[in-house]
């Protein structure tokens, strides 16, 4: 197979030297005509308002005071990239509350895990939880970052401070597949749910009350149900945001009792999912609203192929107007120029620097020295990331002049796989396992393409970081990836999840290799088409006026 993608390769290198012009006016067309807005989504879901909404910037003059006015926001989460990350959750929770705190009082809810305990940041006791069914009580601490974000750290030893992620001790860190998740993750997390509606309901004695929960994922899918089922007459909303659908927190029947959950939540139409108990699905039947983190995600999971067993219960919320796509962006730390941890800046006018970064990455990881294309793997080794796929390719892609790099860990039989394969590729081929945020930069910035064949992708960071460096990403035309990458202008998409599709993709990608100045053209396209979080506040402000909206009505009518 590798030896037929060859030829391909070959074949697709002989393109004229007219259709490359081509190609670069096409780009360089884009380029300046096209605005690169944060909210572009495919024209086929354009149709379904109710999921994609097309008018997030453009705000009614009726409303503008509303959306000004600032709001008092709790972000509850498990991870926050300044103390403790797994994935792209982290990334999201340390920036997105930051770029909010523009215009609303926006705080943070995690658990006070050993790495934030051991830091140097001092935490301050302010307040105390009492016991509730089979959680523990607990107290609650402050800490202040340096840039002024106030973090609520829930402080209780015996549930957050082990040695591990905070959802386990597997390699790949979620607690999933292979790896064990602790036992009591049930009582953990609904522990953190239950901190969040009590702090809600003014209930911790804090000198500060949200008006509104913001809350990620199925870890914290149980805080809208606790205040729907406690909430004494007070009906505070709640944003659920789906950041991966197919981790979903289930647990047996059992436990209901300890976790405080009444038995007549117990149904399809409360927290029951296939004889089990699902976090992620009290979230969703609870929360005043569902997000996900793009639009293309946010209609893929209301199919049967990407719902996990949830996408009539997701269709029934995007009918209802309560399921919405907002896709995540990245920070201004992302910035070629200006990155303290790249050996070299450069820009879009200057490609030195992406040379030397280049070069730092072949000596660094031990590749030989090389005029062809290297490519970057960045990821977790999962199945979701359909690293079988390029482990396939990588023999056509070795064959072509090109060096693969691998960075990640997860799946244990994927990571022997990636060690079989460099030992079979010396100098051509590196598989670090494990993730080093300064190397992962210098890679991004290294490389000139990112391989990001995700079988599923509900926003994904990686091909965001890789843009911006000016490394183009090949991916599957799924979730985020088809939102954030326009085909032949700032990356590559395949339609098929199937070899033959990916590396049609790969050959592509080669062939604008060998053509300096549509290469240079393109990326420098993906380089200018940034998306940032600055553009998510709009966006979510609306969302949390329509939330707040929603639970006066509620209020007024239950009077």
């Amino acid at each position: 197979m590798g030896d037929v993608a060859l030829s391909e390769v070959t074949r697709d290198k002989s393109m004229s030297e007219e259709s490359m012009v081509e190609g670069v006016e096409k780009v360089q067309s884009r380029v300046s005509d096209t605005p690169f807005s944060y909210n572009q989504t495919p024209s086929r879901y354009h149709s379904n308002q109710s999921i994609n909404d097309r008018h997030y910037d453009v705000i009614d003059r009726s409303h503008k005071d509303k959306l000004d006015s600032p709001q008092r926001i709790l972000f509850v989460t498990t991870e926050i990239t300044d103390f403790v990350k797994v994935g792209g959750l982290g990334d999201v929770s340390s920036a997105l509350p930051r770029a909010l705190a523009a215009h609303h009082d926006v705080r943070v809810l995690i658990p006070a895990y050993r790495d934030m305990i051991e830091s140097e940041h001092e935490i301050i006791t302010v307040g105390h939880l009492p016991a509730f069914a089979g959680l523990p009580a607990c107290d609650v601490g402050r800490i202040t970052c340096d840039d002024g974000l106030i973090i609520y750290v829930l402080l209780c030893p015996e549930l957050y401070e082990r040695a591990g992620t905070p959802y386990g001790t597997g390699s790949s860190g979620y607690g999933d597949g292979q790896d064990e998740g602790w036992q009591d993750n049930d009582i953990r997390f609904a522990r953190l749910s239950r901190a969040a509606a009590d702090i809600a309901l003014g209930k911790a004695n804090l000198d500060w009350q949200p008006q509104l929960l913001h809350l990620n994922d199925w870890a914290c899918g149980l805080a809208p149900a606790y205040l729907h089922w406690d909430g004494q007459g007070q009906p505070i909303p709640s944003v659920f945001t789906i950041h991966n659908l197919a981790y979903q927190g289930v647990f047996d029947a059992s436990r209901l009792d300890a976790l405080g959950i009444p038995n007549e939540a117990f149904n399809i139409d409360g927290v029951e999912y296939y004889g089990e108990l699902s976090f992620m699905k009290a979230g969703i039947v609870y929360a005043s609203k569902v997000t996900t983190v793009s639009a293309t995600y946010a209609q893929e999971i209301t199919t049967p192929k990407f719902g996990c067993g949830l996408d009539g219960l997701l269709r029934c919320k995007a009918e209802q107007g309560r399921l919405s796509g907002i896709p995540n962006g990245i920070d201004d730390s992302w910035d070629p120029r200006t990155d303290s941890h790249l050996v070299q800046a450069f820009s879009s006018n200057d490609w030195r620097g992406k040379r030397a970064n280049a070069d730092y990455v072949r000596r660094h990881f031990g590749l030989t020295p090389s005029q062809g294309p290297l490519f970057a793997v960045i990821s977790r080794m999962v199945h979701q990331k359909g690293l079988d796929l390029t482990i396939e390719a990588a023999k056509a892609i070795v064959h072509a002049g090109g060096q693969i790099v691998f960075m990640g860990c997860g799946e244990h039989h994927v990571e022997e796989a990636l060690r079989r394969l460099a030992v079979r590729f010396p100098g051509a081929i590196t598989a670090y396992i494990g993730f080093d945020e300064y190397q992962a930069r210098s890679l991004f910035a290294g490389s000139d393409f990112l391989l990001m064949p995700s079988r599923f992708e509900p926003c994904g960071l990686s091909q965001m970081y890789a843009q911006r460096f000016g490394s183009l990403p090949i991916a599957h035309r799924t979730g985020g990836l088809a939102d954030t990458i326009e085909d032949g202008v700032t990356g590559f998409l395949f339609d098929d999840m199937q070899f033959g599709s990916y590396m049609h993709a790969i050959q592509r990608a080669f062939a604008v290799y060998k053509s300096t100045d549509l290469f240079n053209a393109m990326r420098g396209a993906a380089m200018t088409g940034r998306y940032h979080w600055k553009q998510s506040i709009v966006p979510y402000s609306k969302l949390y006026l329509q939330a707040l909206e929603q639970a006066g009505n509620e209020a007024t009518l239950t009077r």
